[in-house]
C-alpha cells in the first residue's frame, strides 16, 4: 500500500502564535518607550512655560542683557541668531545641495567618490563640540577671522553640511527615472535634465532635509561657545565681522547663574528659541506645499 505524500510545507499553527505574540509585546514595548519621551517632553514643555511665560514681554524682547533680572532681555541675542541663520543658510544650502547633485547626478563610482560618501555619512554622526574645536583652529585662529559672526556660521555649516547632503541625496532618489528619460529623449543635456526636472522635482524632500539641518543649527550651544561666541553683547552686530551672541549662548549663560530669576529668564529665552523654530518650520512647509503644487 502506497503513503500519501507529504506536503513540502506544513504550517506551525503554534509557533505563528508564538511569533504574533512575541510582534505584539515588542509593539507594546516601542509604544511604551515613545510616549514616555513625549510625556518627558511635555513636562519639560510645561516647567518652560511656567517659569518663562512671565517675563515674556516687549521689555524682555527688547533689552540688552543685564546683572539685573528685571532689566535682563534677548535683544541682542535675538538677533545675532537671526544673523547667524541667514549666513548659515547662505553657507551651506548651495554647498550641500550641489554636492548632492553631483554625487547622485554626475558621480562616477570610483574609489575616490565612494571614499567621499563614506566620509560625508561618517561625519554626519561627529559630535558638535568637534566642530567647535575645528572652527577655533581653522577659521578663528588659522584665517584670522576671530570670534565674529562669519566664523560662528562656517562652524555651523560644518556641522550641517553633512545632514543636508545626506537628505538631499535621498530626496533626490526619489525622483522617477522616468522624468529623466523622457528629458533625454526631447534632446536635453544631463545638466538641462538636473536643472529643469530633477531639482524640482526633488525640491520639497531637500527643504524639508534642509529645515531639519537648520533647526540643529539654531539649538546647538557648544560649538559656539568653543569659538568664543560671547555670553554679553549690549549692541546689535551690524556685519559678518563684528562680534555676536545667540540665544542658546545666551540661554546656556542665565542656566549657568545660581540665582532663581535668571533660570527663569532662560526658560523664557527658550520659549522665543521654540516660537523661532516653530515660525522657520511653517515657513518650509508653506514653501513645500507650493513647490509640490507648482510641480504636479
Amino acid at each position: 500500500m502506497s503513503t500519501p505524500n507529504k506536503p513540502a510545507f506544513q504550517l506551525d499553527y503554534g509557533d505563528l502564535k508564538r511569533r504574533h505574540r512575541k510582534a505584539k509585546i515588542f509593539a507594546n514595548f516601542c509604544a511604551t518607550i515613545t510616549w514616555m519621551g513625549v510625556a518627558l517632553l511635555a513636562v519639560l514643555l510645561a516647567q518652560v512655560s511656567i517659569d518663562g511665560f512671565k517675563w515674556l514681554d516687549w521689555q524682555f524682547i527688547s533689552s540688552f542683557p543685564s546683572r539685573f533680572p528685571a532689566k535682563a532681555g534677548i535683544a541682542s541675542a535675538l538677533v545675532g541668531t537671526l544673523w547667524l541663520i541667514s549666513l548659515i543658510a547662505i553657507i551651506s544650502i548651495p554647498i550641500g545641495v550641489a554636492t548632492a547633485l553631483y554625487l547622485e547626478e554626475f558621480n562616477s563610482k570610483n574609489r575616490l567618490n565612494r571614499l567621499i560618501e563614506l566620509n560625508i555619512s561618517n561625519l554626519a554622526g561627529v559630535p558638535s563640540i568637534v566642530y567647535g574645536i575645528i572652527g577655533l583652529a581653522v577659521f578663528v585662529r588659522q584665517l584670522g577671522l576671530e570670534r565674529s559672526l562669519l566664523s560662528g556660521a562656517l562652524t555651523m555649516s560644518l556641522l550641517i553640511l553633512p545632514i543636508i547632503i545626506i537628505a538631499s541625496r535621498e530626496a533626490i532618489k526619489t525622483v522617477p527615472m522616468s522624468i529623466r528619460h523622457a528629458a533625454f529623449a526631447l534632446g536635453a543635456t544631463r545638466w538641462q535634465t538636473t536643472w529643469a526636472h530633477v531639482l524640482p522635482a526633488a525640491s520639497p524632500g531637500i527643504l524639508t532635509g534642509v529645515i531639519l539641518a537648520l533647526s540643529r543649527a539654531i539649538g546647538e550651544t557648544a560649538p559656539l561657545i568653543m569659538i568664543g561666541g560671547l555670553t554679553y553683547v549690549a549692541f546689535f552686530p551690524e556685519g559678518p565681522m563684528d562680534s555676536f551672541t545667540a540665544l542658546p549662548i545666551q540661554i546656556f549663560n542665565w542656566v549657568a547663574r545660581p540665582q532663581q530669576e535668571f533660570h527663569e529668564l532662560a526658560a523664557g529665552a527658550i520659549i522665543v528659541l521654540l516660537a523661532v523654530l516653530l515660525l522657520m518650520n511653517a515657513a518650509a512647509i508653506v514653501i513645500r506645499h507650493k513647490a509640490e503644487k507648482k510641480f504636479k
